[in-house]
């Protein structure tokens, strides 16, 4: 039986994507302090295994392991990665929206890196929003761009993520 058949015996996976991730470190601490899988998903021109620690297991051994998830230079290779890998209940750090709506389809759970937890109840909006902004800058025109990442936005990640984390192995 397949780890995404049986869910009910399995815990998250925690899916990193580490393309321009600045909570890479805190969602590796998370899977770390719950015994859980991490998997850190980059094109290759990344030096994934800087995250690694030489005592961070790379093979399963009941608890806590990680390995890394490299994939080919190109738009969205590591979205695409991170989706075939994906069991419900797994959760995906993100900055892509789009890989965000995929992983809620997926019946994964998603959070962005400032510690927003995405919903399917507002994922098509967030979409429609991020479609909107990409055709004005299509257009030759401007839109804000995200606010410089503060020290607050790596706190909320890291209390979302373990709150995230506690309702998925509860559930």
């Amino acid at each position: 039986m397949s780890r995404s058949e049986d869910h009910s015996t399995t815990r998250p996976t925690i899916f990193v994507d580490a393309d321009a991730c600045p909570v890479t470190a805190e969602a590796i601490a998370a899977a770390r302090k719950h015994s859980l899988r991490a998997v850190i998903a980059g094109n290759s021109t990344q030096n994934l295994t800087r995250h690694i620690r030489r005592a961070d297991p790379r093979e399963e051994t009941g608890g806590f392991w990680v390995d890394t998830l490299p994939v080919a230079v190109g738009s969205d290779s590591a979205d695409f990665a991170i989706v075939e890998e994906l069991s419900p209940g797994d959760i995906v750090v993100t900055q892509d929206i789009g890989l965000a709506a995929m992983a809620l389809g997926r019946k994964a759970k998603a959070i962005g890196v400032r510690g927003r937890v995405f919903s399917l109840a507002t994922i098509d909006m967030d979409m429609e929003i991020r479609h909107q902004e990409k055709k004005v800058r299509r257009q030759g025109g401007r839109t804000k761009g995200p606010a410089t990442f503060t020290e607050d936005d790596r706190a909320m990640f890291a209390a979302n993520l373990d709150r995230l984390i506690r309702g998925q192995m509860e559930s």
